[in-house]
């Protein structure tokens, strides 16, 4: 074993192996290899319907703000202040590698994984790609927020060569925010992780369920926020908010008017000015009466809200929402919306909110009926909208997600991925 394998071994089945007791955090070393959540075999590949399926139903796994995270999170620390001052990550040579592959490249990946825990045994057989390597490769992908097909592409060698002195940077940086937040998280509560792009639901610190999201784009970030669920609007109107008038429709409305068309005829959407709706061909989009306008979109299928709006207040005019574009879950990279967030299997969310006076069964019947109804929730649920790259949870896990807004002071380098 080399000389960086002073850790915790533990077998693995496949991908991960979900441990059955937690470490105790004032005495366990960390552990890099398992993850402790996630399918214990499949046959991946490059089946791209494996990718989606994993980003888009994300297993449970350990809640995000929790205090038990806290002093793991601290042996990470002590853990890679070691890598660093040992010389820290090889740079792994920008190839495309799959398992059974040979290639000087596959020893500089082996190094990699063996600095980080992800891999605890070397191989006489350094440079070939086999089912050590594959496994220790689908460990590193699901704990960088990647999917675990054991393909080292080009997403999976820029989380690779993010080097030790960056994540050491920002696992302090983290430790900070989860000391914070998790001296202000309810029993219950809702918890967006922008840049997982995930959605937690928690109770007594557990996770009841977890959801893929879709979050702002780097140039409209969604904010940090802390407010609480109010109500939910089923087979809502859209009102479209400034971002996306100023952003979208109208850039869309003048490109379109050039061509003899309308955007509001298209995408029905209804204008209105000082209450009163307007004739779509009256708009003159390029001028600056598009900008003085409201605009609303009727429930249906071009309704980017889907069938559920969540609400909550806050000052920034943004919300949780259906998306009629679920393609967007499965993707690695989620960051594509306006601001809001969207929720991949949204029901089941929604199920939990309304608990004690409500059910699965009722909310599928509001979707299926397409009725227009706000239900307002009799107990508030608290919500928290954070920013957590870096963490450590108590079966020795070290999680890290892309710097999406740049919040970590690191540099492009922990969001090339």
């Amino acid at each position: 074993m080399s000389s960086w394998g002073d850790r915790t071994a533990v077998p693995l089945a496949g991908v991960v192996l979900l441990l059955g007791g937690a470490l105790s955090p004032s005495t366990a070393q960390i552990s890099f290899g398992p993850v402790g959540e996630g399918p214990s075999t499949y046959t991946s590949g490059y089946d791209r319907s494996f990718i989606r399926e994993w980003q888009a139903n994300p297993p449970k796994g350990y809640p995000t703000l929790s205090k038990a995270n806290l002093a793991p999170t601290k042996a990470a620390i002590a853990r890679y202040e070691e890598i660093v001052a040992k010389g820290g990550f090889p740079l792994v040579p920008d190839v495309e590698l799959e398992p059974g592959a040979s290639d000087p490249a596959v020893g500089v990946l082996r190094l990699r994984l063996m600095r980080s825990g992800d891999l605890t045994e070397e191989s006489g057989y350094p440079d070939h790609f086999g089912s050590d390597l594959d496994a220790a490769v689908k460990r590193f992908q699901a704990s960088n927020g990647l999917a675990p097909t054991g393909m080292v592409d080009k997403r999976t060698v820029a989380a690779l060569n993010v080097p030790s002195e960056v994540r050491l940077a920002q696992l302090k940086t983290n430790f900070e925010r989860l000391t914070d937040l998790t001296k202000i998280v309810a029993k219950r509560y809702v918890l967006v992780n922008i840049p997982a792009a995930q959605v937690e639901t928690i109770e007594n610190n557990a996770v009841v369920t977890r959801h893929s999201g879709v979050v702002g784009k780097p140039d409209r970030p969604t904010p940090l926020l802390r407010s609480t669920i109010t109500d939910l609007a089923f087979n809502p109107m859209w009102t479209l908010p400034p971002t996306v008038i100023k952003e979208d429709l109208i850039p869309k409305g003048r490109d379109m008017q050039q061509k003899g068309e309308s955007v509001l005829v298209k995408f029905g959407i209804d204008a209105y000015e000082g209450g009163k709706k307007l004739d779509p061909q009256s708009i003159d989009w390029s001028g600056a009466q598009p900008t003085r306008l409201s605009y609303r979109q009727a429930p249906g299928k071009e309704n980017p809200l889907g069938f559920l709006k969540i609400n909550f207040a806050n000052s920034s005019s943004v919300y949780m929402h259906d998306s009629p574009k679920e393609s967007l879950f499965g993707r690695n990279f989620r960051a594509a919306s306006s601001g809001c967030v969207r929720v991949q299997n949204i029901e089941q969310l929604a199920a939990w909110l309304l608990t004690g006076q409500g059910t699965a069964d009722q909310v599928e019947h509001i979707k299926e009926s397409g009725q227009t109804k706000t239900v307002r929730l009799k107990k508030p649920v608290p919500l928290y909208f954070a920013y957590v790259t870096a963490w450590a949870t108590p079966d020795g896990v070290i999680q890290f997600r892309p710097d999406i807004y740049l919040k970590d002071g690191v540099g492009e380098v922990a969001a090339a991925y």
